[in-house]
């Protein structure tokens, strides 16, 4: 059974937000009523949606004793009792817990792995791909951080990516990436496996990670990259370390200031999701089992390019169309893994 009462509480909120927003709230709780509005307008939706059907079933039962109407009750009936299970499901979809971070942007790293020089190109392949991907939804793709290697592959990629629902379809994204493939660089025509990670990180506010200044060293530097990538005339680059967790982050754009507030962007967005892991995992003992467990150093996904084939090991996922895929087209695979997700939390609510 649907849970009447949260049903009813949550259209009296989705009420009073769309009631306060037309008055003019105060300036402070303009951008929190919003949020919250459009994040209960889908579900307000589906509630609607389900009581609309439920309502008709209730009419059509009675108008069976209509001898006049009973022929199209009887059909109306069968109708929505096969609907209702639909619906009912997407409900429970959409009652799910949110995760706060699903409309954020996200901070993607890119890094090559186990396989020197292919590795590196493999990198640059998935680097494309994520931004192919961001293009055809519509999102913008900025990169923040890009060392080359001598072929042209990634040492490492850092882009933030920006737009509606980002986080929430890429963060299934981390984990290791394995490709199998005949390298350009091999005379002899044997297949190499090589790996990249791959970190998709929600970007932070300021409000929800605090940074004092005494918790970080800034050195500048002249940025370098292979080849003469990114070399500047000035000592611009900019190096973040934050002294109690160690964790050090480059900028080596040309200007000295965007250098500073892009490695900021990323420190923030490592530090939120180190608190977001702790605290998922002292919410829910089994979320290793879960598809967004968000573990960096799990085998999820591999490419191989002699079958033409990618497979998704987390959801035994395996699609024979690696030239569309590595072309950015990811809907397919982000579907299927944002479906499996929803199907264990509804599994491990009813349980």
């Amino acid at each position: 059974m649907l849970p009447q009462d949260r049903l009813s509480q949550i259209v009296q909120r989705f009420e009073f937000l769309e009631a306060q927003l037309n008055a003019g709230p105060a300036p402070d709780q303009i951008a929190r009523f919003s949020r919250e509005y459009a994040d209960l307008k889908p579900v307000v939706a589906q509630i609607a949606e389900w009581r609309a059907a439920r309502d008709g079933l209730a009419e059509a039962q009675a108008m069976l004793a209509d001898p006049e109407m009973r022929e199209l009750a009887e059909d109306e009936l069968a109708r929505l009792r096969a609907l209702m299970p639909e619906l009912e499901q997407q409900l429970r979809i959409a009652l799910l817990p949110k995760d706060a971070a699903d409309a954020r942007p996200a901070i993607l790293e890119i890094r090559p792995g186990t396989g020197g020089d292919e590795a590196a190109l493999f990198a640059g392949d998935l680097l494309n791909m994520y931004r192919r991907f961001a293009e055809s939804r519509g999102w913008s793709f900025h990169l923040l951080e890009l060392s080359e290697s001598e072929l042209g592959g990634v040492r490492e990629a850092m882009a933030r990516i920006e737009g509606e629902g980002v986080f929430a379809r890429l963060k299934y994204e981390s984990g290791v990436h394995r490709v199998q493939r005949v390298p350009e660089t091999e005379s002899g025509g044997r297949i190499h496996t090589s790996a990249a990670t791959v970190a998709v990180l929600p970007e932070a506010e300021e409000v929800d990670i605090d940074i004092p200044a005494s918790d970080i060293r800034i050195d500048t530097m002249r940025a370098s990259g292979a080849g003469g990538q990114h070399v500047n005339t000035t000592d611009s680059a900019v190096r973040i370390t934050h002294l109690p967790t160690g964790i050090i982050v480059t900028s080596s754009e040309k200007s000295q200031h965007q250098n500073r507030a892009n490695a900021m962007t990323v420190l923030r967005a490592r530090l939120y999701d180190i608190e977001r892991m702790r605290a998922d995992a002292e919410r829910a003992a089994d979320r290793k089992s879960q598809v967004g467990s968000g573990d960096r150093s799990e085998r999820i996904r591999t490419y191989n390019f002699p079958q033409g084939r990618m497979t998704d090991h987390r959801i035994g996922l395996t699609l024979y169309a690696l030239d569309r895929i590595i072309g950015g087209d990811l809907t397919e695979i982000t579907d299927a893994l944002i479906a499996h997700d929803q199907a264990a939390r509804l599994a491990a609510e009813t349980a």
